[in-house]
């Protein structure tokens, strides 16, 4: 393990890494709460200080959703980075693209289209 001097280490960048979390449960003190917020291996470390987390950087934060669906009126902005609000339809998606689905191959697999299937990695 490497040793490091704790004044030299930017404890903003570090607070962010979610590599990091056992140094920074060990230095809660020095934790830049801004930067934890967008921390999702830091979600546990969230939960139990909520007084300290940013709002706005925790809306982006995909394993602190169950927090914002808690905290409606805590959700920023940055909500539309958080990966975690999108949910998929997938059977939705089945059906709707099965009406067209015979059409759509033979517009891709098309001859015309066959120097394209290089960049598609297919021979």
């Amino acid at each position: 393990m490497i040793e490091a001097n704790p004044d030299q280490i930017d404890w903003q960048l570090l607070s962010s890494n979610p590599a990091a979390i056992h140094l920074l449960e060990a230095n809660l003190d020095m934790i830049d709460w801004t930067y934890l917020s967008t921390n999702p291996a830091a979600i546990h470390l969230i939960e139990a200080n909520l007084d300290q987390i940013d709002w706005f950087y925790l809306s982006s934060n995909p394993a602190a959703i169950h927090l914002l669906e808690a905290n409606p009126d805590r959700v920023e902005c940055l909500i539309y980075e958080n990966p975690a609000i999108f949910v998929y339809d997938y059977e939705g998606m089945k059906k709707k693209t099965g009406i067209f689905v015979e059409e759509l191959m033979a517009n891709r697999f098309h001859p015309k289209n066959m120097d394209k299937f290089e960049h598609w990695n297919h021979e």
